[in-house]
């Protein structure tokens, strides 16, 4: 008799959700086991940052499937249990506390972890980090008494979550080390108008400056964050986004190929033709791109999650999207796709009132461009534009021009321009 094939995916988070439903949706019959160190059931991260923190959507929102679906469906859903070690020969996942497990193929999905501050008082109870759900609970907590929030980091996660600080009412300020927020994604011209942006509605930026400490009170509370140039800002409320790193342990003990990230090619797999990887932690050879890239964004997951799977089901798979995301701070709504590298570009082209601050939310497009190619575009309050845009960047990677003065044109439609 021949046992039944085992698919197992060590990460219980959206991509390995996603994976997992994909295998079930493709007529895959055999046993899935769904390995999670969380013991959360899988959920989605942008809530967490966003309607979520705001207090404007439910926390079972964040669910990536109702509880019943993984009984329903046969998923095996094991939460609160650590993948301790791969024995790639034995086609074995050691787990702590349990027995090992058996599996014909494999998919890493393990996701990536805050940095965090070492530096004193950075553990002290009003420093708060935003990854998990728990973490967006204690926040959430937080903020409706925090009076003075300091956010350390001035990427998206910060920038959101000093949004929804501005919407407890607290006072706010971002510190960030580089000269403007968002500067090495956006580049100078865009990240001034997010600096724009979260000014005009009462969020004081300190730039070019680190954090030395946090200093607590008589009490043992949160007072004030202590910068590198000695300036001390008091604060009831820190909150710390300054990058994520990619759990890439599990792979690497394994003696699996990491290079920022596992490395996979197109079709997810890693260096072990038994092995993929989706998600935050995947370094994908980008087949549009000509380059290793690792997107740490929720459509990565949500997409690389479920062409995981059909290549794990020996099916032909060219992953191949164009990195996209998203964000939605006070009355701005973001959607971006593409991929450029800090000056990777000649300039940027805007269509449409790029002014913020005038009372009417800003609506308009940007496109980074290099020698007539689109490398990627963003559409800021304008709506059901990402399908031409993307086809914009698609073309410009591909080294294609585009006629520059046209593509600022509003009165050109975008997909008159797709070569």
């Amino acid at each position: 008799m021949v046992d039944s094939p085992v698919h197992v995916i060590v990460g219980a988070s959206l991509a390995g959700a996603k994976a997992a439903e994909e295998l079930r949706t493709a007529g895959f019959a055999g046993r899935i086991l769904l390995i999670g160190e969380d013991t959360e059931r899988p959920y989605e991260r942008p809530p967490l940052s966003k309607g979520y923190l705001l207090g404007a959507d439910p926390r079972d929102k964040a669910y990536v499937h109702e509880p019943d679906w993984y009984d329903t469906f046969g998923v095996e859903l094991l939460l609160g249990v650590r993948a301790t070690g791969l024995d790639r020969a034995a086609h074995t996942v050691l787990l702590s506390g349990r027995d090992p497990v058996r599996y014909d193929k494999l998919l890493l999905a393990t996701g990536s972890r805050v940095r965090r501050l070492d530096v004193p008082g950075a553990d002290l109870p009003g420093v708060r980090y935003l990854r998990t759900l728990p973490d967006a609970d204690a926040l959430l907590a937080d903020l409706p008494t925090a009076r003075r929030v300091v956010v350390v980091g001035a990427g998206w996660i910060g920038l959101e979550a000093a949004a929804a600080a501005r919407h407890h009412g607290a006072d706010v300020t971002v510190v960030e080390v580089d000269r403007a927020p968002l500067r090495r994604i956006l580049g100078d011209d865009v990240a001034a108008l997010f600096a724009t942006l979260h000014r005009a509605h009462g969020v004081a930026f300190r730039f070019d400056v680190g954090v030395r400490g946090f200093r607590a009170d008589g009490e043992g509370r949160l007072a004030a964050v202590v910068l590198t140039d000695g300036t001390e800002l008091p604060a009831d409320l820190a909150v710390v986004g300054v990058g994520i790193t990619p759990n890439t342990e599990l792979a690497s003990a394994a003696g699996l190929t990491v290079d920022n990230g596992i490395a996979v090619d197109a079709g997810l797999r890693t260096s072990d033709p038994d092995i993929y990887a989706a998600g935050d932690v995947a370094a994908l050879a980008h087949p549009l791109l000509g380059r290793r890239i690792r997107v740490e964004h929720w459509s990565n997951a949500l997409n690389g999650g479920k062409a995981a799977a059909r290549a794990m089901l020996g099916e032909p798979v060219t992953y191949d999207r164009v990195p996209y995301f998203f964000t939605d701070q006070y009355d701005l709504g973001m959607e971006y796709a593409g991929w450029v590298e800090p000056g990777g570009y000649d300039h940027v082209v805007f269509r449409g009132d790029a002014t913020i601050g005038d009372g009417a939310p800003p609506q308009f497009l940007a496109f980074w461009v290099s020698a007539g190619r689109v490398l990627a575009g963003m559409n800021v309050n304008v709506w059901d534009v990402q399908n031409d845009i993307q086809a914009l960047v698609r073309a410009g990677w591909a080294g294609r021009e585009v006629d520059l003065a046209r593509l600022a044109d509003p009165s050109v439609p975008l997909h008159a321009l797709i070569p």
